[in-house]
């Protein structure tokens, strides 16, 4: 019998990044991920819908595949919900969030830039991080909708140029303030760090996500679970929401090798 998957919970295709760093670190697990299409976006929404919607996708996920623990990689629902899905249910929850740790850490000029949905640039979450772990920075959060947007609708038939041209728009808006490392508030983004990564060179700006933490805390809660030693199922991608699915969910389970299920 395979062993409980491991599960990935965002409000789109925002974690997939996030679930390929864990794939690399663990062997012998099956993983599984929902895109909450139904409720897209989160970063919009008031704080007792986010909630809702959290726990609702999350009771059936653990309905359809018992997985041994849920990665929330989607940092609004983990800023917002993660205490309510912890207190809802008995599994392991890891959540991701902005990394201002790491990113204070790099920092020389103590100036760190943060992008990410205007839920996580408003809330009180952020505000905690950044007096925890970034008290001696000056700190710039900026929301951006449009991004996380553009990722989830138009990213599987942009060009290179359209890519890039809306990321620019992005790093423009940091360029005046000074930093030298930009945290990528929200996990859509990650499908654009090629991007970042090449127009923040110029200036000497480390870009600075969450993936390695979250990958390696899945692990260490694995780690007295046993793994599989036959071959497993295929990774899977479930959506939520009425039939037909779109087409690009079937683009973004093949290019991060994963089983188009339907609907969850």
């Amino acid at each position: 019998m395979s062993p409980e998957p491991v599960a990935f919970l965002d409000s789109g295709v925002g974690g997939l990044p996030y679930l390929n760093h864990a794939r690399r670190l663990i062997t012998g697990r099956r993983f599984v991920y929902v895109a909450d299409r139904a409720n897209f976006p989160y970063g919009e929404k008031d704080r007792r819908s986010i909630i809702d919607a959290a726990v609702s996708v999350a009771e059936r996920l653990i309905q359809k595949e018992n997985p041994r623990l849920i990665v929330v990689a989607c940092n609004t629902m983990s800023v917002v919900a993660l205490a309510a899905l912890r207190e809802r249910f008995s599994l392991p929850f890891v959540g991701v969030v902005p990394a201002i740790k790491p990113a204070a850490a790099l920092s020389r000029r103590r100036c760190v830039g943060i992008l990410a949905t205007r839920q996580t640039v408003e809330g009180e979450y952020l505000r905690g991080l950044i007096e925890k772990h970034a008290s001696g920075c000056s700190v710039v959060s900026l929301p951006s909708a449009g991004l996380v947007e553009f990722v989830e609708k138009e990213l599987y038939q942009a060009c290179p140029e359209e890519r890039e041209d809306r990321v620019r728009a992005e790093v423009t808006r940091f360029r005046s303030e000074g930093i030298d490392a930009l945290v990528l508030g929200c996990t859509h983004f990650l499908h654009l760090e090629p991007e970042f990564r090449r127009l923040l060179e110029t200036d000497r700006i480390a870009l600075v996500d969450s993936r390695e933490g979250v990958s390696r805390q899945v692990r260490r809660l694995l780690s007295e679970s046993p793994a599989a030693a036959a071959p497993l199922p295929r990774d899977s991608l479930y959506v939520t929401g009425a039939m037909p699915v779109e087409s690009r969910y079937a683009w973004f389970a093949d290019q991060f090798g994963l089983c188009l299920e339907g609907t969850l």
